[in-house]
Parts: C-alpha cells; sequence; structure tokens
C-alpha cells in the first residue's frame, strides 16, 4: 500500500505545481506538453484528480496513528 502512497502523492504535488503555473503564469504545462484537452492530456488530469481523492485517506490515516 505504501507504493499507491507515493505515486499518488506525487502524482498530486505534479498536479499541484501545474495548477500553480496555471494560477501565476496563464500557463498550462499539461495543454502545453500533450495538447489541449487531447485524449491524452484529459487521462492525465483525470489521473491526477483520482489520487488527489485518494489522497483524501492520508487524513483518516494520520488521525487514526494519533
Amino acid at each position: 500500500m505504501k507504493v499507491i502512497d507515493y505515486v499518488a502523492l506525487a502524482l498530486v504535488a505534479i498536479g499541484t505545481v501545474n495548477w500553480g503555473l496555471v494560477g501565476i503564469l496563464d500557463f498550462d504545462l499539461v495543454s502545453a506538453l500533450f495538447g489541449n484537452m487531447s485524449i491524452l492530456s484529459r487521462i492525465i488530469y483525470t489521473i491526477i484528480g483520482i489520487c488527489g481523492i485518494y489522497s483524501l485517506s492520508y487524513y483518516g490515516r494520520i488521525r487514526s496513528m494519533e
């Protein structure tokens, strides 16, 4: 399970950097690399979104450790 946690966290970090670039510089790195809403960029956005939702489970696990 730890590997999934690290992969999810890495993808959430990549998504965070992308949203930071959008907010600060109005530059969407995923669209620049893979095309504006191409099927590949939509898959990437979906995977990162799923990882973000999965990462919400960290709160429950942190709370159970206390």
